[in-house]
């Protein structure tokens, strides 16, 4: 048994993994930048085994709707996971507030 070989299998596994990642990463911010009913400029794209997060904050519940939507249809996704706020959210909750001096 050659370990050796088994190692550069894995390599070359993971190596197509993250590639395929960033292509579905790519698509994702090309599909959202280049939709006339979401403004995109502050929505981040992330990819892990073909699972998508999107993070960010957008002005309305219909962008992030519209976010999830437009990247379940991306080719290659196979799972979506939305941290997207609205613009209108207040800060989060589950924060400690500040010291005040």
């Amino acid at each position: 048994m050659s370990f050796a070989c088994a190692g550069n299998a894995v390599r070359e596994r993971n190596a197509n993994a993250a590639l395929e990642d960033l292509t579905i990463t790519a698509r994702v911010k090309t599909a959202l930048l280049n939709d006339q009913q979401l403004d995109a400029t502050r929505i981040g794209v992330s990819t892990v085994d073909g699972v998508v997060t999107l993070s960010g904050t957008v002005k309305t519940q219909a962008e992030v709707t519209r976010a999830i939507e437009l990247t379940r249809q991306t080719p290659g996704v196979k799972d979506v996971k939305s941290a997207l706020r609205t613009s209108d959210q207040g800060p989060r909750t589950d924060q400690a507030p500040s010291p005040k001096s």
